[in-house]
């Protein structure tokens, strides 16, 4: 008779989501203790699903930072959209992230009928805390929620300033199952390094540039490259937008704004990789890039 083998070790798959520009990059990377996700204050700024990793003693904790549920109107949206359905159907608990005010949006209306439909367990996680003098504002909202879900916990957080990070991991422990570690140890991310460049430079991109620009951009790592007996990394960075105009405001009078994207970048990838970076940027033209499949299968959005 065939029994289940025993492990010393834990394991949990935890999904993050929620509606754009909730604070779900910034809370994985604040679970993490590192940044692996890009973060800004446009939403949509994640495009794909990123795996976080967290071990902590004999338990692993896989995190799925994913886009932020919204109305598609590109086949990059599109896939944004799926990106979120798809990671929801095989985790063992969701973190559903909301703002502390508000009414509840359609998308989490959406979001929670999943959560019914799949029965997935699902915590809640009210993030922004720190932006509310008065935290009894918190009481309508969270009732709100409940009556809509059954939630194993609910976590009022501040990812900006990690205030109630830990309890979030605590409440966590409970859906962790006896199995073996899925990573290394020390992994942080399943996402190779240029990908993580390719996000950052893009990151800085959404952080200059005005509200529509910064959707129209994609960013690919080229070349990177090792210098031989030097603790140098040479990268170089295609950046992709949709219109010749929206070339110009990236490059900027005289090439100013491209510089300080590039140098605001290679100062994050080099604490990202630990050594020096030569960073070497430019700028092309692909019109309508994100109705275009095989533009962006090429991109890495597959």
């Amino acid at each position: 008779m065939l029994t289940e083998p025993e492990y010393s070790t834990k394991s949990a798959f935890v999904a993050i989501v929620g509606r754009p520009n909730v604070g779900k990059s910034s809370l994985l990377n604040a679970l993490i203790g590192e940044k692996v996700a890009i973060v800004s204050d446009k939403p949509q700024t994640t495009r794909t699903r990123i795996t976080g990793v967290l071990t902590r003693g004999e338990t692993q904790f896989v995190f799925i930072d994913t886009p932020g549920l919204h109305k598609p109107r590109t086949r990059l949206s599109e896939y944004m959209v799926k990106q979120v359905s798809d990671s929801v159907a095989d985790v063992d608990v969701a973190l559903l992230v909301v703002e502390p005010q508000g009414e509840i949006a359609p998308a989490e209306r959406d979001l929670i009928a999943s959560f019914r439909a799949q029965r997935i367990p699902a915590v809640l996680v009210v993030n922004k805390i720190d932006t509310l003098a008065n935290k009894e504002k918190l009481m309508p909202r969270i009732l709100a929620f409940t009556k809509e879900y059954e939630f194993s916990a609910v976590v009022p957080i501040s990812a900006l300033t990690r205030d109630g990070v830990d309890a979030v991991l605590g409440e966590l422990e409970a859906f962790a199952a006896p199995s073996p570690f899925f990573f290394d140890a020390d992994t942080l991310t399943d996402q190779p390094e240029r990908v993580i460049v390719a996000e950052i430079v893009r990151e800085k991109l959404l952080r200059n540039l005005r509200d529509e620009i910064p959707h129209g951009t994609a960013v690919s790592v080229e070349s990177m490259k090792e210098r031989e007996g030097q603790d140098l990394v040479d990268i170089e960075a295609q950046i992709y937008c949709e219109r010749e105009s929206h070339k110009g405001m990236i490059i900027g009078k005289g090439g100013e704004m491209l510089k300080r994207i590039a140098t605001q970048a290679r100062q994050d990838i080099e604490r990202f990789l630990g050594c020096r970076v030569n960073l070497k940027c430019w700028v092309k033209v692909r019109e309508d890039w994100r109705n275009r499949e095989n533009v962006i299968r090429s991109l890495g959005y597959n």
